[in-house]
């Protein structure tokens, strides 16, 4: 059984790991800290009392799982507010949706309108062929490169064995590359 000191150590040393990882999937940081933050209390919450070598493994369950309900919500905001002009007054005609944007940073001001339509499109392509994959080589390829766990935790994680995880990422890896180079794009 993890002791509190034990339980505060193994926060502070995956904090800014996670946080890495969760700014890389969602893209905000602000978003991803409140994902890490309420991944670290559910933990804390629910499994404070569960030994310190199954931290680890509970962890990155419980972030996959917060940063998944982040992409769920998003997805149902964006569904019920897609259309804007819904919320256009019909007697005013002034309203500019590119008025209203704001950058977030200045990295995104140096890049040409053309960059970032192409860099969206990739994104969204890579996306779009990672949904295609058998769900055995999607989880597999996703723990192991954007998760960043390794081949055994990997394994653990999804019940299976090392093997049958090398298997599902080398398939997904050559199904990904085949599909993206026959839309044209090259990594």
């Amino acid at each position: 059984m993890a002791t509190e000191r034990e339980l505060s150590d193994f926060l502070k040393s995956v904090e800014k790991r996670a946080f890495k990882r969760s700014v890389y999937h969602v893209r905000n940081e602000e978003s991803a800290l409140d994902i890490v933050q309420d991944s670290m209390m559910k933990l804390a919450e629910h499994y404070g009392d569960k030994p310190v070598e199954e931290l680890p493994m509970l962890f990155q369950r419980i972030l996959s799982n917060c940063t998944l309900d982040w992409f769920r919500r998003q997805k149902t905001r964006n569904a019920l507010f897609s259309n804007m002009s819904d919320f256009e007054s019909g007697d005013d005609g002034d309203f500019d949706l590119l008025e209203t944007f704001q950058l977030a940073d200045d990295s995104e001001r140096t890049e040409s309108a053309e960059d970032t339509t192409r860099r969206a499109q990739v994104l969204r392509e890579i996306d779009t062929q990672i949904q295609e994959l058998p769900t055995r080589q999607r989880e597999a390829f996703l723990m192991r490169y954007w998760e960043e766990m390794d081949v055994a935790e990997t394994a653990s994680a999804m019940g299976c064995s090392e093997g049958s995880v090398k298997t599902h990422c080398s398939r997904a890896v050559q199904s990904l590359s085949k599909a993206l180079k026959a839309r044209g794009i090259f990594l």
